[in-house]
């Protein structure tokens, strides 16, 4: 009969094991040397395990530092420091927790037109989109869609020197016709239209070409609010 292991023999939380050489060597992780290996990442407004993983800090010794304090979950597999700093636009935060919970994830549909200000709706999920093979769990605040074709009109939005990927404009408006509905798409085909910055207009070519791709039948749409 194998006898439980003493509380002197059990492997503490945080321990690292090298197993290269030919005898199994442990090395205890202290908590404060962990902490330290975080490095940038603590001043970063989020970072993920994996990113911690990389440093040679693991998931458990993640738990023990939210658990102190140290840290803060902020979604399954995301984490900040308790002193890093916020958001400046408080509104999109939980926006970019959510999107870098989901691996390979894109903004899109409802999140990416409020990111956009092409909806007046404010969306009770996040709407990430990933690749239609691809199987993710995600909380209850995320809306995966599982889409073909996620390099289309995949660009990128810095938040707090951190980039997000999203779809642009002309991609998001066009999985609008496609996902959203003919009221949703037409009235945030109208608002992108109506946009006077020259580098927020979105491109009339670029939106048909991605409609051709995509096989989403809009131009009736485009003629009657363009002429």
């Amino acid at each position: 009969m194998t006898r439980p292991a003493s509380k002197s023999n059990r492997i503490p939380t945080g321990t690292q094991i090298d197993t290269s050489g030919a005898s199994v060597k442990l090395t205890a992780m202290r908590p404060k040397t962990a902490l330290k290996q975080l490095g940038n990442l603590l001043k970063a407004p989020s970072f993920t395990a994996q990113e911690a993983a990389h440093l040679g800090v693991p998931s458990a010794s993640l738990a023990h530092y939210a658990k102190r304090g140290d840290l803060e979950r902020i979604a399954r597999g995301v984490y900040r420091s308790s002193g890093a700093p916020t958001i400046d636009n408080f509104r999109w935060e939980d926006l970019f927790a959510a999107t870098r919970s989901v691996k390979d994830g894109v903004i899109c549909l409802v999140s990416a037109l409020a990111v956009y200000d092409l909806t007046e709706e404010i969306p009770r999920q996040h709407w990430i989109a990933v690749d239609h093979s691809t199987r993710h769990r995600a909380p209850q605040s995320v809306k995966v869609i599982r889409m073909r074709n996620l390099k289309l009109g995949r660009t990128e939005i810095a938040m707090n020197g951190i980039k997000l990927p999203i779809f642009d404009r002309e991609r998001t408006i066009v999985d609008a016709f496609r996902s959203l509905g003919l009221e949703t798409a037409i009235k945030a085909l109208r608002a992108a239209l109506a946009i006077k910055k020259r580098e927020e207009r979105i491109n009339l070519e670029k939106l048909r070409l991605y409609a051709k791709v995509l096989r989403v039948p809009i131009e009736p749409y485009v003629l009657a609010v363009t002429t």
